[in-house]
């Protein structure tokens, strides 16, 4: 804003979704989110996913995934969701997402809800890293693009 911009929003995608939305609730000036990917605990995707199936073996027998859940609590969207406010919120999920799984996306948009953040949910038909081909990648940026052009 500071260089005269008058809307600013915060966009992440996957690891970046989380990221995105813990920056946007720490920062004021910031006016919408686009969550592409997103989930409500990260604890819960470290131990659910398919991709991070290799971190949830070096846990077992040592962190449950109630308690890794409570670890990272810090750092999982749906500890934050209340610091939203009325800021409007793109949530973008694909039904076959094998790395945030959909149970994990669906819960961060009901959170949303429950919070009365302006909540928009796009669901793609692929699974997480097909969304970076055709012709879903077309489609991820058209929800996106439309999504901001609205909002800011």
């Amino acid at each position: 804003k500071q260089q005269g911009y008058d809307r600013i929003a915060v966009l992440g995608t996957s690891l970046g979704s989380c990221l995105s939305l813990l920056t946007g609730t720490h920062e004021p000036l910031v006016d919408a989110f686009v969550l592409n990917h997103v989930s409500s605990w990260f604890g819960d995707v470290i131990w659910e996913g398919l991709s991070t199936a290799h971190v949830q073996a070096g846990f077992e027998g040592i962190v449950d995934q109630a308690t890794l859940r409570s670890l990272w609590r810090p750092i999982s969207p749906k500890c934050f969701m209340h610091k939203v406010g009325r800021r409007p919120a793109l949530f973008v999920y694909a039904l076959w997402d094998l790395t945030f799984p959909l149970h994990l996306s669906k819960d961060i948009v009901e959170e949303s809800r429950r919070q009365g953040v302006p909540t928009t949910v796009r669901i793609l038909p692929c699974g997480h890293y097909t969304t970076g081909k055709a012709p879903f990648k077309f489609l991820d940026g058209y929800y996106m693009a439309s999504f901001l052009r609205r909002h800011l």
